[in-house]
């Protein structure tokens, strides 16, 4: 998957995620939703991951990191599009280091990786979203160059809302 420097103490490597791996996709995020203390906001089971990742269409795409042949970490991303600069951008939804292994520059690896897909793939952005409370991610990402997007506001309609607003009926 490309050169990152990495720790060299240790033998470390980011490869893409396969259909075997959902069980430890879904163990992941579920620590991340732990951490994030959002657990009871997740329903997401093995055969939807296999389905929306995996499937005909996939919606996102994960790499892993490992150390020594097993998994220490995930990033899961997607693209998405700005009609400002016609060009697609990178989206990482979630970035997550199991907690016994952060402070080694994994994450960094996982978003060095993922700056460079962007470059290959002709992004314009790499964009995420973090939690306002997580001062160390924050600090984190700002070390990498990153600037938080103070004047936009994330909106998001779930559930039975979103339910209705796709019930509704258009013009006419």
């Amino acid at each position: 998957m490309g050169s990152v420097a990495i720790p060299e103490h240790e033998p470390f490597m980011l490869r893409p995620a396969v259909v075997e791996d959902v069980p430890t996709l879904l163990r992941f995020i579920r620590a991340l939703a732990e951490y994030e203390r959002l657990l009871g906001e997740v329903t997401a089971n093995e055969e939807e991951l296999r389905t929306t990742l995996f499937g005909v269409q996939p919606r996102a795409e994960v790499v892993l990191a490992e150390v020594g042949g097993t998994p220490v970490g995930f990033a899961l991303y997607f693209h998405n599009y700005s009609t400002f600069l016609a060009k697609p951008g990178l989206y990482l939804e979630d970035l997550f280091v199991l907690p016994e292994h952060r402070g080694r520059g994994y994450g960094k690896a996982l978003l060095i990786h993922l700056a460079r897909l962007a470059v290959e793939r002709g992004c314009g952005r790499f964009e995420w979203s973090v939690l306002d409370w997580n001062e160390p991610s924050i600090q984190f990402y700002k070390s990498l160059g990153a600037v938080p997007m103070s004047d936009w506001s994330i909106f998001r309609v779930t559930g039975a809302a979103l339910e209705r607003l796709g019930a509704v009926s258009g013009p006419g």
